[in-house]
């Protein structure tokens, strides 16, 4: 071969080798798959949103575990929304563990969450802090079906597109916490008397401000096919839930509405693959649609306010849906920590105070009306460990963050977390890979009120600053990894 020829061959295997990984670059292709599991429990089951459980009698509309599946070429991601009012960490292990061995998917490239629907039968045990190691009936069903749902997603897997956005819907939410001119209602089970009050009576004069913010943003993910078919839509909204269900009924709250509505708006019906809506919980722990000044609200036959709620969420999501940029692909990756938390362990006042309740309650039923409530949640607390790890999570859908908290969090722990945060778009997913009751803030804490109360929060009252302070550095971490 003569030099002349050599030296074109070699500039040509220059030229290609500098083309190659753009070209590469350029033929990246998202891929995405989704999937619905039924989770309905069966009738007498144990129903736990309100003070007393209930069995379960009728089953309004079915229970679902939704999942959506996302692939980058390099990392695989899971993310699954479960109807219940909370599910402990150790029935979420066990489903990722299910998972993680049947595709590959590590435990901590998966985002598994409730809802917090009201209306749904328990799987936790007698704690919130403390494990239960045994699963069985309800709780290994639904470990089974979980599984089952990301597995379906990814034998779904496509080529896709993805885009994210946001809409406002400040109609619905309203911050329940309400600081109080009349100390009278105002009391505590402890024998005390706070400065604010959850759900006080509506129209009152003695309703003086709300305690906290709230959070009207509606942040949603979708994705679709190469030619634009819907297949999954996931949103966020900070809406604890609605209820307004009959006694006995099993039912997915709006959250079970919105896929239906979501599905519609975006002419998603009577698909193959089936198109997948999924409405999150955002952080919403202190937050409900009640308007508290109103004292003569309208009145709602049952489920219509639900379907209400659904309704104006759906459309504002399909409104702005319209206006979203598709991506070919983005890159995906995930970060997750167990963070030591101190737990709170009863005072010794506590303790005299619930030992003369007891003492009182054989002769006389005076008292704060939830006083035996608490003297038996104080009482179970003796046993629990001094120091729990709570999962911290953070998942990157290209610019998108979604952080993910086990607990009931409060608005203005999540609105820290979109000012902070190191994406361009941010929200954060509450009751996400655990169930550990209240999270309000240290300020929140020296309010008082039902979130703060010992046996509904468990943990030491800064733990929502070393869960933000942990969540920014594993955003962090995953923006300085992209780079």
């Amino acid at each position: 071969m003569s030099r002349y020829f050599s030296n074109v061959l070699l500039c040509l295997l220059v030229a290609v080798a500098a083309w190659a990984p753009s070209a590469n670059a350029a033929e990246k292709q998202l891929l995405a798959g989704a999937a619905t599991s039924n989770i309905t429990p069966p009738l007498g089951e144990m129903i736990v949103g309100n003070w007393q459980p209930i069995p379960a009698r009728h089953i309004h509309d079915e229970l679902h575990a939704r999942c959506l599946v996302l692939d980058d070429g390099t990392t695989r991601l899971a993310i699954v929304l479960c109807d219940n009012v909370g599910i402990p960490e150790d029935v979420f292990d066990k489903a990722k563990q299910l998972v993680e061995e049947a595709t590959g998917i590590p435990a901590s490239h998966q985002l598994m969450a409730a809802t917090h629907t009201h209306s749904a039968t328990t799987v936790r045990g007698e704690s919130k802090i403390i494990k239960q190691n045994k699963l069985t009936g309800y709780r290994a069903f639904l470990v089974q079906r979980i599984a089952d749902g990301v597995q379906r997603a990814i034998n779904n897997l496509e080529p896709a597109q993805i885009g994210w956005g946001a809409a406002q819907e400040p109609s619905e939410v309203f911050n329940r916490r309400w600081f109080m001119n009349d100390a009278a209602q105002l009391t505590n089970p402890f024998g005390g008397v706070d400065r604010v009050r959850m759900n006080p009576p509506r129209g009152s004069s003695a309703l003086d401000r709300p305690a906290g913010p709230v959070d009207p943003e509606i942040c949603f993910l979708s994705v679709q096919s190469q030619d634009g078919r819907p297949i999954a839509l996931l949103a966020n909204y900070s809406l604890h839930y609605v209820g307004g269900v009959r006694g006995g009924d099993v039912s997915a709250d709006y959250f079970g509405y919105f896929a239906k509505k979501i599905e519609d708006k975006l002419n998603a019906t009577d698909q193959q693959p089936a198109f997948v809506g999924i409405l999150s919980n955002g952080t919403s722990g202190d937050v409900n649609n009640i308007d508290f000044t109103q004292k003569s609200p309208k009145r709602y036959a049952r489920y219509e306010k639900m379907q209400e709620v659904a309704e104006k969420v759906a459309s504002k999501v399909a409104a702005a849906h319209e206006k979203i940029t598709f991506q070919d692909w983005v890159p995906l990756g995930a970060a997750a920590m167990k963070l030591p938390l101190q737990t709170r362990q009863p005072t010794p006042e506590m303790i005299k105070h619930f030992e003369e309740v007891e003492a009182r309650l054989k002769d006389d039923a005076s008292g704060h009306r939830r006083e035996q409530i608490y003297a038996s949640r104080i009482e179970k607390i003796k046993d629990a460990p001094e120091v729990v790890e709570v999962p911290i999570q953070v998942i990157k859908i290209g610019e998108l963050g979604i952080s993910a908290i086990p607990f009931e969090t409060f608005t203005e722990t999540g609105l820290e977390i979109k000012d902070r945060s190191p994406f361009a778009e941010a929200f954060t997913i509450e009751l996400a890979n655990g169930s550990f009751g209240y999270l309000p803030t240290p300020e929140q804490h020296r309010f008082g009120g039902y979130e703060t109360w010992l046996g509904t929060n468990f943990v030491e009252e800064k733990a929502s600053t070393k869960i933000v302070e942990n969540l920014m550095r594993l955003s962090n971490s995953l923006q300085e990894q992209a780079k």
